[in-house]
């Protein structure tokens, strides 16, 4: 397809896909003759993609390329290549260590990790943006008189643990690689905000049938 086509089937305007294509969000098509090129199906998608991370999540274009680097780099297994590109996402900053909250949370992170037997995230805790944000959040709820334990987060983990389940599953059912990672960069942008809404309409659904409406 042209240009217009992958504009039109894309809903994105050919000035912006323009500058996509100039910023290395979107690769370059096959190039027909000196002012021509061709697009295809998967330029379509990333477009979807690059959308999703720009327009929805609110990422920089730098960090957005920083993702699809990662998304590309098809030499990684696809662990470390969509955990790379989920840790290019923006993410919470570097809690204070020193802040007796923070040493508190961290252990009863790894507490939990080692309660759950979660192994990967255990070894990657040191590196991992997304271990850091646990911490942070739960430094947080224990500064403010709320004793979040590895107790009392067990059970949240092992719910989430099979939504990422069905996640995996959703991906497997995308034929290609580039897709599957995609896909899961797509439903960290795009898919959060949906079980985020979920989990409050249940919220309110269960407090109406233990309480009532009025």
């Amino acid at each position: 397809m042209r240009l217009a086509e992958l504009s039109r089937l894309s809903g994105v305007s050919t000035a912006t896909i323009k500058y996509y294509l100039r910023e290395g969000l979107l690769p370059p098509g096959r190039q027909v003759n000196a002012t021509t090129a061709e697009y295809d199906e998967g330029h379509v998608r990333r477009l979807r993609l690059v959308r999703a991370l720009i327009q929805v999540g609110r990422v920089p274009v730098a960090a957005a390329k920083e993702v699809l680097a990662h998304v590309d780099d098809d030499s990684l297994g696809r662990t470390i290549r969509l955990g790379a590109a989920l840790w290019a996402l923006p993410q919470d900053p570097a809690p204070d260590e020193e802040d007796p909250a923070v040493v508190t949370a961290r252990a009863e992170v790894d507490r939990l990790l080692r309660m759950l037997g979660w192994e990967t995230a255990r070894e990657l805790s040191v590196l991992s943006p997304v271990h850091r944000s646990l911490v942070v959040a739960v430094a947080a709820l224990r500064r403010l008189g709320y004793d979040w334990d590895a107790e009392l987060m067990a059970p949240y983990a092992r719910l989430m643990h099979q939504v990422a389940e069905r996640d995996l599953d959703f991906l497997e059912t995308h034929a290609s690689e580039a897709e599957r990672v995609e896909t899961a960069v797509a439903a960290a942008v795009l898919f959060e905000p949906v079980l985020r809404a979920l989990h409050r309409l249940a919220q309110e659904e269960e407090s109406a049938r233990r309480y009532g409406i009025v």
